[in-house]
């Protein structure tokens, strides 16, 4: 599933062709994704301006000139591709419908924008703007990782005395928003911490010391237009590169790469999800 870095990456692609524009029309050609789409989708985005194109967490928020906002969440295989703009130097002509395209937007200026989802796991719903952080997939979130109140004493705070796993506790989107599987094994071989270890059990300087980790890893993999495995496309149809510098993750019985360490790396599955570490240098 498209992690932060991979959502992040389509919502800046998806920037000039949406953001300040209209959306000539809206076909939706399906009754539901994962859950059923919002009761006249179609008619409510038909018109409406996109007057502000934003992340939380790993949803993109398309604030309307209608008072609504459109919530998008790719799920397992979503991709929002492009088609009909100038991309750089390219031009990408619309392509002929495909079976799996569920939405399609024709914005203003010519370009189109179409949610394709092989699995539909995907999601789209329609919310008052004002009262989106209530939406029932938003309320609980916690702290974005790049915002104001995500900071050493707060991850300190929330994580003292808790008896779960440090990679458990990371995941836990009521912590911190955004956070997937992929980047917290980067993060804890980056922190030299071992992912079964008790959250509460390791020192405040150590949980404090993730803060800066968390986000360095972040921007790395925004930088690299975000880890391509299996489905996750950009929004120009290019694949992300930053699996070409996972440290740990998918590397099991690879060398670890810090510096000076002689360790192999390992596959442990916690909660149904592989861990990836070196058993040498994380602790």
């Amino acid at each position: 599933m498209p992690e932060l870095p991979e959502v992040e990456t389509v919502r800046r692609g998806l920037l000039p062709v949406m953001e300040g524009r209209r959306i000539l029309s809206a076909e939706v050609r399906r009754p539901d994704l994962r859950w059923r789409f919002p009761d006249r989708m179609s008619e409510r985005l038909t018109g409406a301006r996109v007057d502000m194109l934003r992340r939380r967490s790993k949803y993109i928020l398309a604030d309307l000139s209608t008072g609504e906002t459109l919530l998008i969440h790719l799920g397992m295989s979503g991709r929002m591709l492009i088609s009909g703009k100038m991309l750089g130097e390219f031009h990408h002509d619309h392509p002929a419908p495909q079976k799996h395209d569920h939405v399609v937007l024709e914005m203003e200026g010519g370009a189109r924008v179409t949610f394709n989802d092989a699995r539909r796991f995907g999601a789209m719903d329609l919310m008052p703007t004002g009262a989106a952080d209530d939406h029932w997939l938003l309320a609980g979130l916690g702290p974005e990782p790049f915002g104001n109140d995500f900071h050493e004493e707060y991850l300190v705070a929330r994580l003292k005395g808790r008896a779960t796993p440090i990679k458990a506790a990371l995941l836990d989107q009521r912590v911190v928003a955004g956070l997937g599987n992929i980047y917290v094994c980067e993060v804890l071989h980056r922190a030299g911490i071992h992912p079964r270890r008790k959250a509460g059990a390791i020192s405040a300087a150590r949980v404090a010391g993730l803060v800066p980790i968390i986000r360095e890893v972040l921007s790395e993999a925004i930088e690299a237009g975000g880890s391509s495995l299996r489905d996750y496309r950009r929004a120009d149809g290019e694949l992300g590169y930053f699996q070409h510098t996972f440290r740990v993750y998918d590397r099991e019985g690879e060398p670890c790469q810090s510096e000076g360490c002689t360790g192999t790396i390992a596959r442990i599955v916690q909660s149904g999800r592989s861990s990836f570490y070196c058993p040498v240098c994380q602790r």
